[in-house]
């Protein structure tokens, strides 16, 4: 198997970035007309500097709001705007949902695709693949797609007047890639593009984890009080380029397998993403049976930073034998990323993961 490393053409951050979109743009070889995809919240907070910056680079463009889930139903509605439009470029603005739909508009038009990530929720914004969901926000499939984003912008003055919470799910989602990158490269399992693992990409996704545990804290700090700090750059870069190149170019395991079948309990579909993959490290190293130490310091972190390390934090309380047999079950599907893990896995020893991951956390914070 060769080994294939994947990554966008550009990546742009700093505070203010929004203003330097039509510009950067222009570098990487992009005009108009553009289609800017985006939730409420970004729409609200960068349509002004939307109008500069495109106006700037005599940009035509056109915003269209974002339905609310990554589904087949929200692609579509996208893709018919672009034909609408004639766009050249499709612009993704806001979290890792909005970007998912972009890009798999995007490739189904044959189109280059713009990722402004206005949350550093996910490390969605790099990659060539998309998680759709269903309508009720099930997770439904991966997509692939031919190549990285032309350009990722990330204006973390926006990042910093986020949600605290979305900055948080961020790191949760960051803190798996380590993991699961390891699990792979040790097995020489495929990563997400069909090869394996380079230097470069493990590297990055350990400098991924080191750089969250080390920073995280102080970065939410930063968060809670709307200003952009080093801490606060640095967690933004491991929330996105870091992690986003590190699970793409080295893989999944089960961190993000186990937040798949979570996603089959309906009481989790109020968690975020980052919430539901934090919960499920600490089941993929429980799994595996990872030293203890490993377990303290991932478990510290979480509680620090309000990631759930529990069935009750990701709104499981009381949750039966049938529904924790439903998720392992969902889990293991055929084609999941558990199945990068070097050993068989079954249903039933991924319930008795999940159970023991709840017992570690509960008994963390006792």
């Amino acid at each position: 198997m060769l080994a294939v490393f994947t990554a966008p053409a550009r990546y742009v951050q700093g505070p203010d970035a929004t203003e330097s979109l039509g510009r950067e743009m222009r570098t990487v070889g992009l005009g108009g007309p553009a289609l800017v995809v985006a939730g409420a919240s970004a729409a609200t907070a960068l349509a002004p500097a939307w109008e500069r910056t495109f106006a700037d680079v005599g940009v035509k463009y056109a915003v269209h709001a974002f339905g609310g889930e990554s589904s087949v139903a929200e692609i579509d509605r996208i893709a018919a705007a672009a034909r609408a439009l004639g766009a050249a470029v499709v612009i993704g603005a806001g979290g890792g949902k909005v970007l998912d739909a972009t890009r798999a508009a995007a490739d189904a038009l044959h189109l280059p695709v713009v990722c402004c990530p206005t949350v550093v929720s996910t490390d969605a914004p790099c990659s060539a693949l998309s998680v759709i969901y269903t309508d009720d926000g099930v997770f439904q499939e991966y997509r692939f797609y031919r190549r990285n984003p032309e350009l990722v912008l990330v204006d973390t003055r926006v990042v910093a007047n986020g949600p605290p919470r979305l900055f948080v799910a961020g790191m949760g989602d960051a803190l798996s890639t380590y993991f699961e990158a390891k699990t792979c490269v040790d097995a020489r399992r495929p990563n997400m593009r069909g090869g394996t693992s380079t230097l470069a990409a493990f590297a990055l996704a350990e400098l991924c984890y080191r750089t969250v545990l080390a920073d995280g804290v102080a970065a939410l700090t930063a968060v809670r009080a709307k200003v952009v700090t080093p801490a606060l750059e640095r967690v933004a870069e491991a929330n996105t380029l870091l992690s986003g190149l590190g699970f793409e170019s080295s893989g999944l395991a089960a961190a993000h397998a186990i937040h798949n079948g979570l996603t089959a309990a309906e009481e989790t579909h109020d968690y975020l993403h980052g919430e539901k993959v934090a919960f499920g490290t600490l089941v993929q190293l429980v799994l595996e049976g990872r030293p203890q130490p490993a377990i303290d310091e991932l478990v510290g972190f979480c509680r620090a930073v309000g990631l759930p390390v529990t069935l009750a934090g990701i709104g499981l309380t009381g949750a039966t034998a049938a529904v924790v047999s439903r998720i392992a079950v969902r889990a293991c599907a055929a084609g999941e990323t558990i199945h990068n893990l070097p050993f068989a896995v079954t249903p039933a020893a991924v319930a008795d993961a999940i159970r023991a991951a709840d017992a570690l956390g509960q008994a963390a914070r006792s």
